[in-house]
């Protein structure tokens, strides 16, 4: 169910994203209904009239539950479970639904947590009559106003109790985060709109093992893996979660930690599912979801994904990225003008070192090798010649031992 609220609007699409989202936590979809207004309605959600009208879809087509497309508040929840005699859910539930099944790793499963509790312990307020105050007037609180303060300490020390576990988390997240600048190995982020290809890309270039799926967030715990290039370059790919409309606060706020990833990564690689109609929208959603991180002044490489399934001829193009190509990862198409680009990128931020390193000077070779890109080594009478691109940081040290 969802509402219209401007003509030129996307809720036809958001609401067949819902139905993929809905089929993907285990529901069996039986149709939608769009209502247009000029504004949701506070109490309801829908107009009174929808309503009714609603009530008797539900009864015609054996519906046991609604979806609502919009988060709703506990009043509006209260009432429409009242007035339609069913179920009713929104869509910030049903993503949080499918992140709670698909988090496996001990991270994914405290975010996936705390984005629950705090989505619940915004709606106690007034939930059902359960919770509702049985009396009124000083010193006559009734057993239900007891519960929902004791559901919120509750709640509350669990909250607290996880963002402590989460910490420790992070802790570890920025000591692996500076490990890796001490060994100097770029990071690229692999983002992307939900089920554009990401974990496909990470599968292909590192056999990875990650879970692929045709689904919205068939993987939600990020991997990180060692990518060899021909030239002996080096670079880390690290997967993330997969953005989508209206993702819900909640969840940012408790993964963000993961979705930092992209923050601390050196380059951003944008997998886009270019044989989805919405492509551009859902570019759109990404980026905006990165400027919500403050991910900024990154390179990024843009990946028009799927190009086996694209049916009609268009001109994909991505205005905020460095580099934009046409891939299929499935088949391969693409991959290597990939790689080729990726080893461009790196070399830019690199300088060609050439010379002769005097026998004496035979140390500086190791960390050549270890952090440049070496394109040749001979061994001659005066000394050992090097062509190599090394990182911008170690020229000056080198550059002062060449002859």
């Amino acid at each position: 169910m969802g509402i219209s609220l401007r003509e030129d609007d996307d809720t036809e699409d958001s609401l067949d994203e819902l139905g993929e989202l809905a089929e993907t936590a285990g529901a069996k979809v039986l149709g939608s209904v769009i209502q247009s207004r000029e504004h949701i309605h506070p109490g309801t959600y829908l107009g009174a009239g929808k309503l009714q009208e609603l009530r008797q879809i539900i009864t015609e087509w054996g519906a046991t539950g609604i979806i609502c497309d919009d988060e709703l508040s506990p009043a509006q929840l209260r009432n429409m479970e009242q007035e339609l005699e069913c179920k009713v859910m929104d869509r910030t539930l049903v993503i949080l639904d499918i992140f709670a099944a698909r988090a496996s790793t001990s991270e994914g499963k405290i975010q996936v947590e705390l984005a629950q509790l705090k989505y619940r312990m915004s709606r106690l307020t007034g939930l059902g009559v359960s919770l509702s105050r049985l009396g009124g007037g000083i010193g006559t609180r009734g057993p239900g106003e007891k519960k929902l303060e004791m559901d919120r300490r509750l709640i509350k020390n669990r909250i607290s109790q996880l963002n402590r576990e989460l910490k420790q988390v992070q802790k570890h997240r920025e000591i692996t985060r500076g490990q890796r600048e001490r060994s100097r190995v770029k990071v690229a982020a692999i983002v992307g709109y939900t089920n554009a290809g990401k974990s496909t890309l990470l599968n292909r270039l590192t056999q990875a093992s990650v879970l692929e799926e045709d689904k919205l967030f068939a993987t939600l715990d990020p991997t990180t893996r060692n990518l060899k290039l021909e030239s002996g370059q080096e670079i880390l790919l690290t997967d993330t979660v997969g953005f989508i409309r209206k993702l819900p606060h909640h969840l940012i706020e408790a993964f963000r930690s993961t979705l930092e990833e992209a923050k601390y990564a050196d380059m951003i690689i944008h997998v886009v599912d270019a044989s989805n109609p919405q492509w551009e929208k859902q570019m759109q959603i990404v980026y905006q979801t990165l400027e919500q991180l403050g991910v900024s002044g990154k390179k990024r490489i843009t990946l028009f994904n799927k190009q086996d399934k694209v049916t009609e001829r268009e001109l994909f193009r991505d205005l905020r990225a460095d580099r934009a190509l046409k891939v299929s990862v499935k088949t391969g198409e693409g991959m290597e003008d990939f790689l080729e680009t990726l080893e461009k990128i790196l070399r830019e931020d690199k300088q060609l070192l050439e010379g002769v390193f005097p026998y004496e000077q035979g140390n500086q070779i190791p960390p050549i090798r270890k952090y440049g890109e070496l394109l040749k080594e001979e061994y001659r009478e005066d000394g050992i010649y090097v062509k190599a691109y090394v990182p911008g940081d170690l020229y000056p040290n080198l550059a002062e031992h060449i002859r």
